[in-house]
């Protein structure tokens, strides 16, 4: 009996995935329930497991976009399991990269061993470029639709003093969406940032204090994370506003906060949300913040954990940056940027004395936030973080760091 695996909903509103990565080739035996490719929606990366044993006969290729129910493949699960043989077994939570074989140079040609798939040989042809000149990297030396695509026609015989190769490689899916959305964000919305500094010191100092207790306890960092998103907190019940979004003639306001945290993952910017963050303690958001971060670096995070934010904040300090003006994540109407820590001088009580600073950055929609509610959201935020023992802990640091 054959049957025909389809491309299962990934969520709400998705009509199409971009098939990423084939985890098995075209004849192997598949084991019920193994991972056989990684699938690309506009928001997530997913896993795609095989519905029954058998011979897999694959029917799209690597970076084919193909509608939800449509059929990818094949299982003949009438088909004998391979004497001594067993299915291919994943070691690790992702797939190993793929690895993209640029064209060849004049001196280093190979010839392919296999032929070419259709869509190979469709893009040889726009490109003018003979299939025995390609190296196929597929089955057997089969020439596959990436090898066309990174093929490039020859220099002829010039002479260069070193390598000149290129590699075109299509944006997945999820990076096409993203880029799709920031370009919207910028042209639909009266964007503006404003700016403030914060003397991260007090900080500074509990976390010398209590971070090697703080994590004995609980098996997590005291990280800055914690204080910014309890201080976001404070300030988006005092600015509702900046926690609220338009939709069309209409504004939509919420009684909870839901935390977007902008996160650097395998397949890009990725944003997940720690849910009702106003009920979580310090201990409760490192935990989230950790248990997010590692989902997202191991692709595993999916769609409903990176929906339904209703305000983010973003750490490009991490990466280095002195000051930015982060791009609100829409549907939302503000985003708070963080910035790397650096010794500056500042005036204390009348003195000169040098002070770990960061500069942080509100971006936020004009059409539905004014500058009062702005500049007092930013300046709310700095307040609970230059003094976190008396506004994020009231005054019982034991007690709010649960030791």
């Amino acid at each position: 009996m054959i049957l025909e695996m389809k491309v299962p909903s990934p969520g709400e509103s998705i009509t199409e995935v971009e098939i990423a990565t084939w985890l098995v080739e075209d004849g192997d035996y598949v084991e019920k329930d193994q991972p056989i490719a990684e699938v690309d929606s506009d928001k997530a990366t997913l896993e795609l497991p095989a519905e029954e044993s058998g011979v897999i006969t694959l029917k799209a290729e690597e970076g084919d976009a193909v509608a939800v129910g449509a059929v990818v493949c094949l299982i003949d699960m009438d088909a004998a399991k391979p004497e001594g043989g067993t299915a291919p077994v994943k070691t690790e939570t992702t797939a190993a990269p793929k690895v993209e074989t640029a064209a060849p140079t004049q001196e280093t040609t190979t010839y392919a061993t296999g032929t070419a798939s259709p869509a190979a040989k469709k893009i040889l042809a726009e490109k003018g470029i003979d299939a025995s000149t390609v190296s196929g990297t597929g089955k057997a030396g089969r020439i596959t639709k990436n090898d066309a695509e990174n093929a490039v026609p020859s220099m002829g015989t010039m002479p260069t003093d070193g390598s000149r190769n290129s590699e075109r490689k299509k944006l997945s899916m999820l990076r096409r969406k993203v880029a799709q959305r920031l370009v919207s964000v910028k042209n639909e919305t009266a964007m503006l940032t404003t700016f403030n500094e914060v003397n991260m010191q007090p900080i500074f100092d509990l976390r010398s204090q209590y971070k090697e207790e703080f994590k004995e306890k609980h098996g997590v960092g005291l990280g800055f994370m914690s204080f910014f998103t309890l201080a976001v907190v404070r300030a988006l019940k005092m600015y509702p506003d900046v926690n609220s979004m338009i939709d069309g003639d209409f504004k939509i306001s919420h009684d909870f906060q839901d935390i977007s945290i902008a996160v650097s993952g395998p397949k890009g910017l990725m944003v997940p949300v720690i849910r009702n963050a106003e009920n979580l303690t310090f201990r409760g958001v490192e935990s989230e913040v950790k248990r997010l971060a590692l989902r997202a670096r191991d692709g595993q995070i999916t769609v409903d954990e990176m929906t339904g934010g209703t305000f983010t904040i973003t750490n490009g300090g991490v990466f280095g940056s002195m000051l930015s003006t982060p791009i609100i994540n829409p549907p939302q109407s503000g985003i708070l940027g963080m910035h790397n820590i650096v010794n500056r001088p500042m005036a204390v009580n009348g003195e000169v004395v040098i002070q770990p600073i960061m500069y942080v950055a509100l971006s936020y929609d004009h059409r539905i936030i004014d500058g009062r509610e702005s500049v007092g959201f930013l300046v709310a935020v700095k307040e609970a973080l230059e003094n976190p023992t008396e506004l994020l802990m009231d005054n019982d640091i034991k007690g709010a760091l649960e030791l």
